[in-house]
């Protein structure tokens, strides 16, 4: 039986480094990944209980990586908005899955996973640009 995941959503404690806060945002939503795909392993009340965490998690996620992007190049900043954007989607159609059940479950929990994963990619890419920036400078 799968762990629950414990999603500890990234903030920008004083002395942080940004860098280190795309990494946590980026690990945040690998684990929200990961518990959105442990909800779709279950069934019933387990799975809509996981999704309903989820929605919240992905709505947190959100807000944290919006309070990110202004401390970022042009190009980072693109790839967190359209993370943002994915992680949006992911609450909304984890929100529809909660209001809905058996196919329509299903449709909702695999968008919910295929925008999680979008998100994750997005990130990782603004981590690139940000490291790609900091290179070009030294």
């Amino acid at each position: 039986m799968p762990q629950a995941h414990n999603i500890k959503v990234a903030e920008n404690p004083a002395g942080k480094k940004v860098k280190d806060v795309l990494d946590d945002v980026r690990a945040a939503a690998q684990e929200l990944h990961g518990a959105i795909s442990d909800a779709a392993a279950k069934h019933g009340g387990a799975a809509k209980a996981d999704l309903e965490a989820a929605s919240q998690k992905a709505k947190a996620l959100a807000e944290s990586v919006k309070g990110a992007v202004d401390a970022h190049h042009d190009a980072t900043k693109k790839h967190l908005a359209d993370a943002v954007t994915h992680l949006e989607a992911t609450q909304k159609h984890a929100a529809e899955g909660l209001r809905s059940s058996g196919q329509a479950f299903q449709s909702s929990l695999k968008q919910a996973l295929a925008d999680a994963r979008a998100s994750v990619q997005r990130i990782s890419e603004a981590v690139a640009a940000k490291r790609s920036a900091e290179s070009k400078k030294r």
